[in-house]
């Protein structure tokens, strides 16, 4: 039987792991809350936001991108039923919530792993919590993926961008590390996540690369890339002043999360190990898109 995946937010990892499901051969359906403005893959059935329980029971495998709201899961808050419905029927196999690993709270400059208890300091983190807890419910019905994702970055949202038109900060917080993930291998673990689900259970999935690194240096290195001298380097405390309460929220943590036992579990390699290949490859693609 083909496996179909049903995509809850085409948006920007959503559309990746779309494109990666088509070309493995797999079925793909999508939500979106405004259809008529969306722009889906060729080849991915778009849906309606209100329509998601119609496709559910056609779907075998279950991809949650939405984030949650004061209101909790948008998803199970409208369709929470319809989900449990599909588990219980044993037509979804497979449920996969992308969360953040901002759940983990700071843990100031240390390690975390996937077996890291979440101890999160903000409101929209808590929700995460949350949300995670509600989708993890359905453990033992079906296989159930929490991937919590770093910061996400690829082609058209990456520190090229913001070099370009002249809003790159070189913030320096000596020993301040964030942890990152290329787009595409988000969907690189969606796909192998898929052919290694366990009949029923819940795994704990970290969605980063090998090497979480201080914020300047990932803009001194597209820099480089570019041709271009770096912004003038500037301190921290100099930084905050200027930032948005959310910037600041982000910074006040100070975490490293740790791969391995993803990487094991789905038995793969990430495609960019680091900001440096991740980097590289979005200026190949960019560059090619150029060309006639």
């Amino acid at each position: 039987m083909t496996k179909h995946l049903l995509i809850a937010g085409l948006g920007y990892s959503g559309t990746a792991v779309a494109k990666a499901a088509l070309a493995a051969g797999l079925q793909v359906s999508g939500t979106a809350r405004d259809p008529g403005r969306a722009r889906p893959p060729a080849g991915v059935a778009l849906v309606g936001f209100d329509d998601f329980a119609r496709v559910l029971p056609t779907a075998t495998h279950l991809l949650v991108t939405a984030s949650p709201g004061e209101a909790g899961d948008p998803v199970l808050a409208a369709h929470g039923a319809a989900v449990r419905a599909a588990a219980l029927g044993q037509g979804l196999a497979w449920v996969s919530y992308i969360s953040t690993t901002g759940v983990y709270g700071d843990h100031g400059g240390g390690w975390v792993d996937e077996a890291t208890p979440p101890t999160p300091t903000q409101d929209r983190t808590r929700r995460r919590v949350a949300a995670e807890q509600a989708w993890a419910a359905l453990a033992d019905t079906c296989a159930v993926d929490i991937m919590r994702a770093g910061g996400i970055y690829g082609p058209g949202r990456s520190v090229f961008d913001e070099l370009r038109d002249g809003t790159a900060r070189r913030t320096v917080k000596p020993g301040h590390a964030f942890s990152r993930v290329h787009r595409d291998d988000i969907a690189h673990a969606v796909l192998a996540a898929i052919g290694t689900a366990p009949a029923r259970g819940l795994r704990t999935l970290n969605l980063v690369d090998d090497e979480p690194v201080e914020s300047a240096a990932v803009v001194e290195y597209a820099a480089q890339l570019l041709g271009m001298a770096p912004p003038p380097a500037l301190p921290f405390a100099e930084a905050a002043a200027r930032m948005s309460p959310m910037a600041r929220s982000f910074w006040s943590e100070n975490r490293r999360v740790a791969n391995a036992a993803t990487k094991a579990a789905l038995s793969i390699e990430w495609l960019y190990p680091s900001y440096r290949e991740g980097l590289a490859a979005i200026l190949a693609e960019e560059r090619g898109d150029l060309l006639p």
